[in-house]
């Protein structure tokens, strides 16, 4: 019995589960500033110690 494309990804999503994503950060377009504004901030509040600069 042949399995169509589809039919033989959702066969291997089955047995091994999904591992990659459909599509990367490199095929999504860039986040809105807000976003971007917000991550930064995350990564200037979750710095470790010995990576201030102060």
């Amino acid at each position: 019995m042949a399995l169509s494309a589809a039919g033989r990804m959702k066969r291997l999503d089955l047995v091994f589960g999904e591992v990659l994503p459909d599509s990367t950060s490199d095929d999504r377009p860039w986040p809105a500033e807000a976003e971007s504004d917000e991550r930064d901030q995350w990564l200037r509040d979750n710095r470790p110690p010995h990576h201030d600069t102060t």
